[in-house]
């Protein structure tokens, strides 16, 4: 999926105001927040440096590495009407073959809300507008893994836990799996179209070759 060139009811590379009820696109969440959306490399200076700064809290050293442009990055952040963003994640997405069918897909990754800020509902609000701007873009499914103890704050979110799938990250020839040793993990998802939905039942119990490349090797 090329971000430049997709568009909701509004575009990327925006800011967006969530409003009064603090809802975007059905989403609600904060009011008098926005929410932007822009390429990786289209992230205006002020708010990159904050959302650097944000990762760097909390993943030392790695707040600062690109994603694979292949996968086509698209920055969502959450933002305060004074310009302080208070969450950010990526969305990656890349086709995908599984079960002889091929999908458009979609996921996150490096989500993050400033410790100020946690609690509030500012990391929930982003995570659901990320799943509403998945669903628009026309990908047929979005499918990401995250930490078992944060399951229950993704479907809060509107994501639903794909039960024994897992997530083959890396290459084929060096695959990266979700249920690699030390990885407490679960894979999350939502079905968008009707390609997807028909597919739904056949990412159960899966093995889903993901394989996103040596950079991003598992979103």
């Amino acid at each position: 999926m090329d971000w430049i060139r997709y568009a909701v009811s509004w575009g990327p590379n925006t800011l967006c105001s969530t409003g009064e009820e603090g809802q975007l696109n059905g989403v609600k969440g904060v009011a008098g927040m926005d929410i932007g959306m822009y390429a990786e490399d289209y992230v205006p200076k002020q708010f990159r440096i904050q959302a650097h700064a944000l990762r760097e809290e909390a993943w030392p050293g790695l707040g600062g590495i690109p994603h694979d442009p292949a996968l086509n990055p698209l920055t969502i952040l959450l933002v305060t009407p004074d310009g302080e963003v208070t969450a950010v994640l990526d969305v990656l997405s890349k086709d995908i073959e599984h079960e002889g069918v091929r999908y458009r897909a979609a996921g996150l990754s490096s989500v993050v809300t400033a410790e100020a800020h946690q609690g509030k509902g500012h990391g929930r609000q982003l995570v659901a507008a990320a799943r509403e701007i998945i669903a628009k873009s026309g990908a047929d499914l979005g499918i990401f893994t995250c930490d078992r103890p944060l399951r229950g704050f993704y479907e809060g979110a509107g994501w639903r836990v794909l039960e024994g799938a897992v997530l083959v990250g890396g290459t084929p020839e060096a695959p990266f799996p979700s249920d690699r040793p030390g990885f407490d993990k679960v894979t999350m998802a939502g079905f968008f179209t009707e390609r997807g939905r028909r597919g739904a039942a056949s990412f159960r119990d899966a093995r889903i070759g993901l394989y996103p490349g040596e950079i991003d090797r598992l979103w």
